[in-house]
This record gives structure tokens, sequence and C-alpha cells, in this order.
């Protein structure tokens, strides 16, 4: 966790991308890979040079993570630095967000996206409830001083629960995050909705103060919200025109507003101005966007190699003080790898990505040709890459990268790492217990052999799932009531199993925060609402 400190890099206005972040092993000083250099410069959009340029360009000092380039005047020769990022003079009137470009890319994947809207889920139903509810003091042993009126509200709901402030109103897409004690819901007109815990500002409510059930975001109002995701403290939402707002703390950078703050408590359109957004995820200090045509941007901070930038942005700032480079706009992850059996490092061309998903300190990411990349801490083998190595770019999970065996959706724990392969086979790798032995690589999860699953959601240590017509869960203990067992009935499994109060109940999506599981369940016969109203109805006390 990022809380040793923080310091922004400082880049001139007139500077573009910033350095290489090429792994070591690729830089253009190995004379074996020169060869590649039409691959990498294919890759990366880098111009042609002449053989004399590219000799003087060699001579230049390495880019290291977090070193700007030589100052340029306008008309000066683009440089070439060695990891072969092209750095070119700034356009006439100046940098765009923030000063802070990002490395050239192949002209098709710059190309503009045709103009159309973003269709949210399509699902439709109920919200339910169940876990643990006292927000100030999930994931704690006490709430904090400033939260101390709080803590006696909220209980752990050890079955589902319909939200009474909800009757009447049409859910289609509900999000939290493994590391979130805060949720939102998108209803069936676009409007977005938040409660939970608050200390950030992370409900977009304009204050700090924790909400106890869902409520409307009114600066976001007058948009059609589709897309949501929530890191530790922070949110970010997607409208259907592509545009992305952020609100919570940026202690880190982590909304991607060009500056760091400790709470951003309204809405704030991030410093983007690419092509349209289209998928979003966030990790517990950081995010990650993804606009149309399959180029992946992150932000926040850079511990672990998280961002994907080949750094982990850590320096000495002095004496027993760690601080980090914290990236304040969205950069481009340029690059993808491979690793083969006996070390070399091998670029992957041709990487668009189609689907991303982030853990508390690693992400995970589906291309169009249905293979997993992963990266990040790699504690307890939630990269599947069989060691516990962090990776500072993304890498190319083996397993999937087959014919016939490809993925077709990936989802992150806090710990782990699940996949569904093409197939329909579930996928596990980390660890949800972290006193138990891990998985270091991909491994089908035996138990839901043969279910077609449709959601999958994971919380700090439990899992919950959504497949054919039953509700699935487990976890180890501690848990708070997010497996939805019900009273007077074991309170965690080792094991999948399906969830009996749920029984009769069609699942349309599932989510899970840190101890809270959020479900929509469809409610279109008159005996699936029949079945929802015999479930008991949640109103929290309120101060």
């Amino acid at each position: 966790m990022c809380n040793a400190g923080v310091r922004a890099r400082a880049v001139p206005p007139h500077i573009s991308a910033p350095p290489s972040s090429l792994p070591p092993a690729l830089h253009f000083k190995h004379a074996a890979l020169l060869p590649f250099f039409p691959l990498f410069r294919l890759i990366l959009g880098v111009p042609r040079v002449g053989t004399r340029s590219r000799a003087r360009a060699l001579r230049l000092p390495r880019g290291r993570p977090g070193q700007t380039a030589p100052r340029m005047r306008p008309g000066q020769p683009p440089i070439i630095l060695r990891g072969g990022f092209h750095r070119t003079p700034p356009p006439p009137g100046g940098c765009k967000a923030g000063g802070a470009f990002a490395p050239r890319i192949h002209p098709l994947m710059n190309s503009p996206c045709p103009l159309q809207k973003l269709e949210g889920s399509k699902c439709r139903g109920q919200l339910l409830i169940f876990g643990a509810t006292n927000w100030d003091l999930i994931g704690r042993k006490e709430v904090p001083k400033q939260q101390v009126a709080y803590r006696n509200l909220g209980q752990n709901l050890w079955g589902p629960h319909r939200y009474g402030c909800l009757s009447g109103i049409q859910v289609r897409s509900v999000v939290s995050g493994p590391c979130a004690a805060h949720s939102l819901l998108i209803t069936a007109e676009g409007k977005l909705w938040s409660w939970g815990r608050n200390e950030k500002g992370q409900l977009g409510h304009g204050d700090t103060k924790r909400v106890e059930a869902p409520r409307l975001i009114e600066v976001l109002g007058n948009e059609a919200i589709v897309l949501a995701a929530c890191g530790r403290n922070h949110t970010l939402a997607l409208t259907e025109n592509g545009s992305v707002f952020a609100f919570g703390e940026n202690k880190m950078g982590q909304l991607g507003l060009g500056n760091q703050t400790d709470a951003v408590p309204s809405p704030t359109q991030i410093m983007y101005n690419g092509q349209p957004i289209t998928k979003m995820a966030c990790g517990a200090e950081f995010s990650m966007i993804m606009d149309c045509k399959g180029n992946l941007y992150s932000f926040g901070c850079p511990e672990y190699g998280q961002l994907g930038h080949n750094s982990d942005g850590k320096f000495i700032a002095r004496a027993q003080r760690i601080e980090y480079d914290c990236e304040l706009v969205p950069r481009r992850v340029a690059i993808f790898i491979e690793k083969t059996k006996d070390g070399q490092i091998l670029p992957v061309p041709n990487v668009v990505v189609r689907d991303v998903a982030c853990g508390a300190n690693h992400t995970l990411v589906l291309d169009s040709q249905k293979r997993v990349f992963s990266w990040g801490f790699g504690g307890y083998g939630r990269l599947g890459h069989a060691e516990q190595k962090d990776e500072m770019v993304p890498r190319l999970v083996k397993l999937f990268d087959f014919p016939g065996r490809g993925a077709a959706q990936i989802y992150a724990g806090y710990t782990c790492s699940f996949a569904v392969s093409e197939t329909g086979g579930l996928f596990f790798w980390g660890a949800t217990n972290t006193s138990r032995e891990s998985t270091m690589y991909p491994k089908a999860v035996q138990d839901l052999c043969g279910w077609k699953i449709r959601s999958l959601a994971c919380g700090k240590s439990s899992i919950i799932v959504a497949a054919d017509e039953s509700t699935i869960s487990w976890g180890p203990s501690p848990t708070f009531g997010e497996l939805g067992y019900g009273d007077h009935k074991p309170k965690s499994s080792t094991a999948a199993q399906e969830v009996k109060t749920l029984d009769g109940i069609y699942t349309e999506q599932v989510a899970m925060g840190y101890a809270h599981s959020l479900v929509i369940a469809r409610d279109e016969s008159d005996a699936e609402k029949e079945k929802l109203r015999k479930l008991p109805e949640y109103n929290p006390r309120t101060l």
C-alpha cells in the first residue's frame, strides 16, 4: 500500500512521452536485438531513422524510469532515446492533458472511433445485499475518531435483504471492489447512486458524510452512466459519450486530474483528451482506462510496477522515507511482453485490449486474441507466472496462449485472479486464504466444472458466482455474511456451495466489496416478484 509518501514527476510542458517503458533486456544496446528494431518501431510507432542518426541515438544515456528528456527548442529535430520512444517538439499552443503525452502508437490504433453512444448492461432487476454494513469498521479494528458517531450503525446481514429505499427502482448494474467499503448502482435510466464509507468523498455527494443507503449522485443527474469502478477510497464513472468522471481520494493521483489532493468529493472529469473510453477498472490506489481502439492507460500509484510502465516509481526522499513518482494523468501502457522458458524477453505485437480487471495491486487484461496478460505485485502467485516476482510491464500468461484455450472473461480479487476460458471452464490462481498454500499458475476450479458462469466477483477473501440458475459462494473464515448462507448456518466455507437463501431467484449480476455482496435479482415474472417479496427488507438506521 502506498502510504510512505508521494512526489509527482515534474514534466516540462514541451516534453512528450515519459521515458522508456521497455524492460532493461529490451534496450537496443544489445546487438542481438537490433534485427528486431523494425518490429519495435512498428509497435511503438517510431519513425525510421538513418544509420548515422541511429548511431547517434544509441550513444545517448539510457532513459531511466522517472527521468525526463532533454529540453528541446521549437523546430529542433526529434530525439530518439534508448528504448525507442520518439520525443517530438511540442505542438503549437503547448501540450495537452497536463503536459503528458503518450508514446506514438500505430496509426490504425490512433484513428478516430465512429461516433456512437455506449450501451450499459441490458439486465434489469432488484438489488439485494448481504454482509457487513458497518462501513467505517470494515477492514479495521476500530472506527476512526472522526467517524466515532457512526460506530454503532450498520450490522452483519447473514442472508439476502432488499433495500427499502429502492422499492420500485430497476437496477441494471451494481459495482464495488475487493478493496472497497462503498458501493455504486446504475439504474435502468442510467442514473448513478452511491452509499457506504465516504471519508475521502468517494460517494460523489460533495461532502465526506457516510451514507447508509443508496442515494442519487445529483451532480451526475444529467449524465447517462454506463459503467463505474471502485478503488479503496476513489471512484470512476463512465458516461455514454465515453467521458470519465472521478471523485474521492487523490493523494496518489489516482483520479487522473493532473494534481494530488487529499479528497475530491464532487465528480470531476479526468484530464484526458484521447479516444472515447469504453472500459475501466480501479485498484487500491491506481486506475486503468481503455479506449475504443483497445489502448490501455493507467494513472495513480506506481508501487510494484502496477501501472505497467516498467518502473515502481520508488525513490528515497530522505533517510528512512520512501516516496513514489505518481502518474497524475492517464499514460498509455506501451508494451506487452512474454518470457520464454530460457528467460528471454520478447515483445508481443498487435495487442488490442478488450477487457481489464484490477486487484488491490495487480492488473489483468484480455486482448482481442483471447490472451491474458498480468502485471503488478506478484505475491501469492496472483499473476499466474509460477513465481512471486513483481512484473513491471504486462506479461503474457502462457496457459491461455494456445488455440482453443483462450479466455473469454477475466476477474481480479484482492490477492487472486480468475479467468473463464472460451470453452466455459473456470481457472483460478493466487490465494484467497493467505495463510494457506498459494496457487502459482492457473488451475481449473473443479467444483464449478460444467457450470455456465455469467458473473463473478471477489471480496477480500470471499468469492460469489452467478451460474446457470444458481448463485454460488465460498470463502475462508472470518466472514461477515457476504456468503449469504443465512442465519444459524455455517458462516464460511472453503468449498463452493450454492446459496440456498437465493433458491428460485435468478441472479443477473453479482458484485462484492471488501466484506459485503450485492446481487441483481431478476423480477420479470409474478413468481419471481413473489419470491423477492418474501425476503427481509433492510432499512438502516441513520443519524
